[in-house]
């Protein structure tokens, strides 16, 4: 038994017969279909007998040779047919010649083939009297010639093949190219040394299992002939990492042994540090992203008709998306999802806020870029919106034309390694936008990267915009439970009140310590008076609306200054322009900057500093309340900051504090920034409009 020859022969036989199967479920009736399954079953019946024969270990027979003429004469009649009947519209000039010339050589070479074994039969000379090799001579150069009239077939159909045509015929071109160029090889070399190799007939099957990839691909890409194949990309794409790696790992054993052969007594050693070497080459090749990404922009471009298997593509997309638990999940999971697709290593997601801005709200393997922030009424928002487009910044910055309209901010332009820019699109507005960074392949970006771009920023703007509508939801539902919960803290409240009250008009007799119970009186006194203030707004209507009159700023200061002043640090109060007075409820902006003030003396130590700060920017106030306290985080702030009913205070806090603060300024038609970090303190800056006589704010709603 030949090992080896059967191995060969079996594998090429093997997936010969696979193909041929799927031929003959799909055939149509069509004349190319019925050749090409002709030619494949002759192949595949040639193959199995000379798999069985390597069994066996005998040597090719008379049978062999004849159906190998037979499934050689097949495919140049396959050939024939796509050259007369599919080419720019008429049949090729002398193709009719040449098919009869190549025919009648086929039934020269099969008569040859059986000449020996019918004479014998018929009891006459097996070699009619010609001298020595002459017939066998004459054999050899049919099966020489007939793989040439093969590669010339081949030539003119490509040749002939309309060039936006010949992406559906190229692969079979190249497969059976590559057959009539092997055996014109094997044949030639056996004419001239008078033997047929062993090594090359031996690798010959294994040969032809290598061609029927390129002819399952051909098959896919032309209907017409059978059953369209698919293949999956996913399987394709491990196939292809599988065969390159065995590849690779027998080229380097070969190199391996050829080292340990001729390497003298360092041969073992060099050979083990040449294969360690090799492995962990394979191994860097194997998990390297780019090299994937790499290996997957050619397969697609070179064996698929699209470049996506969309139906992978959706299903990983909403696998993605779907397995984000919390907000910020969802966020990051969007990128990696949008970023997949283009091989991207990375990206940062802009949404819009309350302020009509688009700001970062997460990112995926870039640096943080800070508070940057995007007008909805800028240039690029605009473009988005309105062309529904994908910008490629390279393009962009070298062909500006093609982006009309578009004026790249410079907060963009000078973002390193800024590729991309999806849009997410939420019916007619813009939701928010990707920026993704270079992709690890060479990327070539099409019009059906841009389409699928489109379609998933749509579906990702709708996964995002249902996850904020859940979050409004549920700060809805915790407001409603905060409300109900009121009631019970009114009637404690009011209890509290009248024991407070009962100790105060109590505390007169004791004036032993004069000190202590002034101290006392007055301590019970505020908190009394803090009390039913509580109480007063707990019982408004929170829904309701009072006017806002005019405050002076700087005394509202000290007012908060003097509260806060029992508690260290104590604060201090910078004025740095008098007589700024703005339309608020007083009440409420003292209650909001004192909130702030205590949050800063919280975070601070007893020797750091809490300042406030008045200060005046064109026609608006700015309240600064600053601190060198802990600070926060750049994700803290984003995320959490502003959450209501999210504190850090455990029981102590409602966490509503913040949220509230900010709904005041909004409601005033001013805004709030914080400047803070880890460790350098925070800054809050309350932007209000200046007072105006004929303007008349309305105040938010008491919390």
């Amino acid at each position: 038994m030949d090992l080896v020859s059967l191995l060969s022969y079996g594998l090429g036989a093997g997936l010969f017969l696979a193909l041929t199967a799927l031929l003959a479920i799909g055939w149509r009736g069509r004349v190319e279909g019925g050749l090409l399954l002709a030619a494949s079953g002759l192949t595949t019946a040639w193959l199995l007998l000379l798999a069985a024969q390597a069994f066996f270990g005998a040597e090719p027979g008379p049978g062999a040779q004849a159906l190998e003429t037979l499934r050689t004469v097949a495919w140049l009649a396959f050939l024939t047919r796509l050259l007369g009947y599919r080419g720019a519209g008429a049949p090729t000039r002398g193709l009719p010649r040449l098919a009869l010339g190549l025919y009648g050589l086929g039934a020269l070479t099969l008569l040859a083939t059986l000449a020996e074994p019918l004479l014998r039969v018929l009891g006459l000379p097996g070699t009619l009297g010609l001298p020595g090799h002459a017939l066998e001579n004459l054999l050899l150069a049919g099966h020489v010639l007939l793989p040439v009239g093969g590669l010339l077939l081949v030539e003119q159909l490509y040749r002939n093949t309309p060039v936006d045509r010949r992406w559906a015929i190229k692969f079979l071109c190249l497969g059976l190219g590559g057959i009539f160029a092997y055996d014109f090889y094997l044949y030639a070399d056996a004419l001239l040394f008078h033997r047929v190799d062993h090594a090359i007939w031996t690798a010959r099957g294994a040969i032809y299992a290598l061609v029927v990839p390129l002819l399952a691909v051909a098959v896919k890409r032309n209907a017409q002939w059978s059953v369209s194949i698919f293949a999956s990309k996913t399987i394709v794409f491990h196939s292809a990492t599988l065969v390159g790696a065995g590849a690779y790992l027998l080229i380097m054993a070969a190199a391996g042994y050829y080292i340990r052969a001729h390497g003298g007594e360092w041969g073992t050693t060099l050979q083990a540090v040449f294969l360690f070497g090799a492995a962990v080459l394979l191994a860097l090749l194997l998990f390297s992203g780019a090299a994937r990404a790499r290996l997957k922009l050619f397969l697609n471009r070179h064996f698929f008709e699209y470049k996506y298997d969309y139906r992978e593509e959706w299903l990983r997309l909403i696998h993605t998306l779907a397995g984000a638990r919390t907000g910020q999940e969802l966020r990051e999971n969007a990128i990696q999802a949008v970023a997949a697709i283009v091989e991207s290593t990375g990206g940062i997601l802009w949404l819009r806020d309350e302020m009509e801005t688009f700001r970062p709200v997460a990112r995926n393997h870039l640096p943080d870029p800070g508070d940057v922030r995007e007008p909805a009424s800028g240039s690029l928002a605009r473009f988005l919106e309105t062309r529904e487009l994908v910008v490629d910044l390279t393009e962009c910055a070298r062909e500006p034309e093609l982006y009309a309209g578009l004026v790249v901010p410079e907060w963009l332009a000078g973002m390193p390694r800024a590729w991309l820019v999806v849009p997410l699109l939420q019916g007619p507005s813009l939701l928010g936008f990707i920026v993704l960074s270079e992709s690890r392949a060479h990327f070539t970006f099409n019009w059906e990267d841009t389409d699928l771009l489109k379609t998933v920023g749509r579906q990702v703007a709708s996964y995002l915009a249902l996850m904020r509508a859940t979050e409004q939801l549920a700060d809805a539902r915790q407001f409603e439970t905060f409300n109900r919960v009121s009631a019970f803290v009114v009637h404690d409240l009011k209890n509290l009140v009248a024991q407070l009250s009962l100790v105060v008009s109590n505390s007169k007799r004791h004036l032993q310590n004069p000190a202590f119970v002034e101290d006392a009186i007055r301590t019970v006194d505020n908190a009394v008076a803090k009390m039913n203030r509580m109480l007063e707004q707990l019982r408004r209507n929170r829904l309701q609306w009072k006017p806002a009159q005019s405050v002076d700023v700087a005394e509202v200061l000290a007012e908060v200054a003097k509260v806060r002043s029992g508690a260290a640090p104590v604060p201090r109060v910078e004025v740095r322009a008098e007589a700024l007075r703005v339309l608020a409820d007083r009440d409420r902006l003292a209650a909001v900057l004192g909130h702030l003030v205590q949050n800063a003396q919280e975070a601070t130590g007893k020797g750091g500093h809490v300042t406030l700060r008045l200060v005046r920017e064109a026609d608006a106030a700015v309240i600064e309340v600053e601190d060198d306290g802990v600070g926060m985080d750049a994700e803290f702030v984003r995320e959490r900051l502003f959450k209501p009913f999210d504190t850090t205070k455990g029981n102590a806090g409602m966490g509503v504090g913040a949220y509230e603060a900010r709904e005041f300024v909004r409601a005033h038609g001013g805004t709030i920034d914080v400047r803070s970090a880890p460790g350098e303190g925070t800054t809050f800056r309350l932007r209000f409009p200046l007072n105006r006589e004929d303007e008349r704010l309305p105040a938010a709603s008491p919390a």
